[in-house]
């Protein structure tokens, strides 16, 4: 990818670099290299089994890549790392909630385990406010629909301070009106200088990305039966 001109290259806040994952004789990834800046939105494309949701999981520090090099702020990811930990938030798996816990409290719980302090109750405020939660926010987990449910998931992410927010098709469950909030809540974290790496399959979350990877066998290499690295497009 060509940098515009006058554009001063700096160090990426996270950078992935010939990236391999096998499972056995299978390669999921071979090959895959990504940089993703601060104030930078990167989704990732392709079907079912192409290596979206591995990928997602080896930037978050969550899978180890079977070659290759994965970066955070210069320094090799480590889920467990407090840094990453304070600095990295995600919405790849489905949530596991305190059942006595109501959306507020949840909300809050994570606010205040990430350091929010005394900005606590108005960012849960916001969140609840801007995920259509404020009518369900002294309801328990249980009492919730399925979109409400990934709503709490989202807002739990929203929440919390971080630098980099990692999102495995966010969109799941949610209706079109929610897709579309969804999609210009990416759209300002991303211009706030947060910086969003995502998998997903609807076109109006694509839009908010400002560069598409393409994962998958798409291009074989001859005879060895390996993935070719990915293609990226420019929005």
């Amino acid at each position: 990818m060509k940098e515009p001109a006058g554009r001063q290259r700096t160090a990426p806040l996270l950078e992935l670099t010939g990236i391999k994952r096998q499972y056995g004789d299978r390669a999921v990834l071979d090959g895959v290299s990504l940089r993703l800046d601060r104030g930078e939105c990167v989704s990732l494309v392709g079907e079912n089994g192409s290596g979206k949701s591995t990928l997602l999981r080896i930037a978050a520090g969550r899978d180890r890549p079977t070659e290759g090099t994965v970066l955070f702020g210069g320094h090799h990811i480590d889920e467990d790392a407090p840094d990453v930990r304070a600095r990295v938030a995600s919405v790849m798996d489905p949530g596991a909630f305190y059942p006595d816990l109501t959306v507020r409290e949840h909300l809050r719980l994570v606010a205040l385990s990430h350091g929010m302090g005394g900005d606590t109750e108005g960012a849960v405020e916001r969140v609840l406010r801007a995920h259509r939660l404020t009518d369900r926010a002294d309801h328990v987990p249980s009492a919730l629909s399925s979109g409400q449910t990934q709503a709490l998931l989202l807002a739990a992410a929203f929440v919390r301070p971080h630098d980099l927010l990692i999102l495995d098709e966010p969109e799941q469950r949610l209706d079109s009106g929610a897709r579309r909030r969804l999609a210009e809540l990416i759209a300002s974290h991303r211009d706030s200088g947060k910086a969003v790496l995502m998998a997903t399959h609807h076109q109006v979350l694509n839009d908010t990305a400002d560069r598409v990877v393409r994962l998958g066998p798409d291009a074989m290499a001859a005879g060895s039966g390996d993935f070719a690295p990915e293609e990226e497009q420019d929005r």
